[in-house]
């Protein structure tokens, strides 16, 4: 039976054991984010099993006939639009089925969203992030024996397992008396929960397995409510206290202080973490509990990191007490490096002052890093604004931009892309030409600055669009909400060529530490030989080779995409003088078809510069 309280948990049985180490470095480390409900339901037929053997099963492969089998009728779009918006069936069996996959795309570290249990009258939490009970995980996912065992698996096969932990919030637990600012939800329901005013509200109660909200709110004695258990109120019962939560409603103005750090996420509800400043910060009795929650998951499941949700909605001491603990508890386990993460909106600005006063060791590049990467690859803004992201030391006070190698996780796909307003699209949508140009993204972010992370699809090019959440997130092995706009059909295919290359290049990035610990300069471009600058959009559209550098010690490795769709570009490539002599030659590590030249002579040319030709939406890597 799953604790009631914190305080029938045993620690001391799961500390009898030796437990997986941290990475010597994390920026040695490739990610790969799973929306759990929407990878894997196990049930996938004719993939490569982790040992590398086909196995048998239920849904067939997907095929190019197969986009939009879906949506042939209005009504059959409409089922599916809306069997987006529910469970879809991924389980922690099924990803443990795919450790194979991704290691074999060359994967080290997966991060996986919340897998606790989350409000049963809520059908539309298979994201994770509207918990109910922290001491358990959802029945949809599978047990707790299952996330264990998906973990040694991981681990087996070389893969790290990072969990999306929730500390501002938890689910739809309570509903409020609402007495001022009701306003009608616009989905069919009543009315969504009052906004944030400054003043606290009335609460009716907690909610019941239904969603009513029948239940005292306050501690749930059990013997006069019996049903609270296990599916009404919240567990575990430290948490059930009136003063856990601030109780002000809703969020409306995101930037407004302190309304994003006191109001509510949505409807989830926001929790009071504690108060004071940031040197004498007093965390409150919740935060103590949960830090202590997590640090059982820890220990009973040997993970190797967070990811921290929602940090900018946070007091800044309430994450520093969190960090604190949360790297004593994993240092006194042997983990001597366990990553925290932070999801930090706002700008980078934000971010790194985030990160330089709490303790956490990364945070999450959801907004400017994202956004640049994506239109620099598209040819719609300069290169430079995408560089100059990791060149601006003085801003954070560091004598070099490479303290950003492991400071930054990059993404071009997530699964929220809050940076995008109604306008939320995967990389590949829209256009075909975007499709084409997703390997030179994929290697761009693999091969700069930052520990990079793939958005789970999009080695396949998924292309999920709308202007809603549910189109970023489609279900990988088919069923009713398929990639692509289809139903009942499995994309687990490593013989696509997007995945095949890709693999191709985080095999290079890991036999070379350049690619991975590197400085990092963008490197100037010349048609002639002569006249020399940097690639810049001209019109708006900038359709060339992107080329920079990486250097370690004395190796540089020369790197460049062709944001072209249609045709191959060249031109003049400055390198570093003195690195390279005249008449060297810099050999080409990847493409290795003979696409490309096999080797290029260094010249004198702007100090010292090579001749590159990129086919078109191509990269390369010269060494």
């Amino acid at each position: 039976m799953v604790e009631q309280r914190l305080s029938d948990l045993d620690f001391a049985p799961l500390l009898q054991r030796t437990f997986h180490p941290s990475p010597a470095a994390w920026e040695d480390q490739v990610f790969y984010f799973i929306l759990l409900d929407r990878f894997s339901d196990e049930k996938e037929d004719g993939y490569l099993g982790n040992d590398g053997t086909v196995v048998q099963g239920d849904t067939p492969l997907f095929q190019p006939a197969d986009a939009g089998n879906a949506i042939q009728t209005p009504e059959d779009a409409a089922n599916w639009r809306e069997a987006g918006r529910s469970w879809a069936g991924g389980t922690l069996r099924g990803l443990a089925s795919k450790m194979g996959y991704l290691q074999r795309l060359g994967v080290t570290a997966v991060w996986v969203s919340p897998v606790f249990k989350q409000v049963l009258s809520d059908q539309h939490a298979y994201h994770g992030y509207g918990v109910q009970n922290f001491l358990d995980v959802d029945p949809h996912f599978g047990d707790r024996d299952e996330l264990r065992r998906m973990i040694e698996t991981a681990h087996a096969h070389g893969i790290r397992v990072v969990l999306d932990v929730i500390l501002n919030h938890s689910g739809n637990v309570f509903a409020y008396d609402a007495d001022r600012y009701a306003t009608p939800d616009g989905h069919g329901g009543e009315f969504m929960d009052p906004r944030w005013d400054g003043l606290p509200y009335r609460v009716r109660g907690f909610s019941d397995e239904t969603g009513a909200p029948s239940l005292p709110f306050g501690p749930v004695d059990l013997a006069a409510h019996p049903n609270a258990w296990p599916d009404g109120a919240i567990w575990p019962a430290e948490l059930q206290r009136s003063d856990v939560f601030t109780q002000r409603g809703r969020i409306d103005n995101w930037d407004h202080d302190p309304e994003f750090r006191e109001g509510d996420f949505f409807d989830l509800k926001d929790v009071f973490l504690g108060r004071g400043d940031l040197d004498h910060y007093a965390p409150s009795d919740a935060l103590v509990a949960l830090s202590q929650v997590y640090k059982f998951w820890i220990a009973f499941a040997d993970l190797d990191g967070f990811r921290i949700d929602t940090v900018k909605h946070m007091d800044l001491g309430a994450v520093r007490y969190f960090a604190s603990v949360i790297h004593e508890f994993a240092q006194r386990l042997g983990k001597e490096n366990f990553y925290l993460i932070g999801e930090i909106t706002g700008g980078r600005q934000r971010a790194y002052e985030t990160l330089e006063v709490t303790g956490l060791n990364a945070a999450l590049g959801i907004d400017d890093v994202p956004d640049k990467l994506e239109w620099l690859v598209k040819g719609r803004r300069a290169p430079a604004e995408y560089f100059d992201l990791f060149r601006n030391s003085e801003l954070v006070r560091k004598e070099s931009h490479v303290w950003f190698r492991n400071k930054v996780v990059t993404v071009i796909d997530d699964h929220d892309q809050v940076r995008k307003g109604q306008q939320k699209a995967r990389f590949s949508a829209a256009d075909d030409r975007w499709r084409r140009l997703a390997l030179p993204a994929l290697a761009l972010n693999a091969t700069t600055l930052g520990i990079p992370c793939l958005y789970y699809g999009s080695e396949q090019a998924f292309d999920g669009a709308g202007g809603d959440d549910r189109y970023l997130r489609e279900a990988m092995f088919g069923g009713a909400f398929g990639p692509f706009r289809s139903r009942c059909r499995h994309s687990f295919d490593e013989t696509t060529p997007l995945y095949q290359e890709l693999s191709r290049i985080l095999a290079i990035r890991r036999r070379e530490p350049t690619l991975r610990r590197g400085r990092q300069y963008l490197r100037d471009i010349s048609g002639d030989g002569i006249h020399f600058g940097p690639p810049t959009p001209i019109g708006g559209e900038l359709r060339s080779i992107v080329p920079w550098s990486r250097i370690f010690d004395d190796r540089e490795l020369l790197l460049a995409v062709n944001t072209d769709p249609e045709q191959e570009r060249s031109a003049w490539v400055t390198i570093d003088a003195g690195l390279h002599g005249e008449g060297d030659v810099l050999t080409c590590l990847y493409p290795n078809d003979g696409s490309v030249a096999r080797g290029v002579p260094v010249e004198s040319r702007n100090g010292k510069a090579v001749q590159l030709t990129v086919p078109a939406a191509g990269f390369v890597i010269y060494g």
